[in-house]
């Protein structure tokens, strides 16, 4: 019971800091056009960021919240901010010089991924959102109004 509530008490602190750091909403108030269930990847990406933890697999679904400039330092990468059902904020780096870049993505438009999540202190890093053309590394996707980029 105490390891429980241990576990809680981190990922409320967790979730408090990086609500006021960010200006998440409560879990209480998804973002528009997302269920208000919390589905298992926000679970998955809520504990890992709470844990510190990197290199995890996920899949899942958010609303693209900001875009950001292209980064066209070494590997380009498409860069936006993602908002999760649970009110979680992810940055997306999607490998232009790997996979399509999605030209006609707007703030506010749903988009579904497949990826690996990177912990930081702003709430994590989306990469791996590709194939690899070495065959290692598991591919990842984005998939935007029914079209897989990847």
């Amino acid at each position: 019971m105490k390891k429980m509530m241990l576990v809680v008490v981190v990922l409320f602190v967790g979730y408090m800091g990086f609500n006021n750091q960010y200006g998440t909403t409560s879990p209480e108030t998804p973002p528009a056009g997302l269920e208000k269930n919390t589905d298992q990847s926000d679970a998955i990406i809520a504990r890992a960021f709470a844990n510190h933890e990197s290199n995890i697999q996920i899949s899942g679904q958010g609303i693209v919240e900001k875009i950001l400039p292209d980064d066209n330092k070494g590997s380009r990468h498409q860069k936006f901010i993602l908002k999760l059902a649970s009110g979680h904020k992810l940055l997306v780096a999607h490998n232009i010089d790997l996979a399509p870049k999605i030209n006609a993505l707007r703030e506010g438009d749903p988009i579904q991924f497949h990826g690996e999540y990177e912990w930081n202190q702003k709430g994590g890093v989306l990469h791996w959102t590709h194939h690899d053309p070495r065959g290692f590394h598991a591919d990842g996707w984005l998939q935007y109004q029914g079209k897989k980029y990847q």
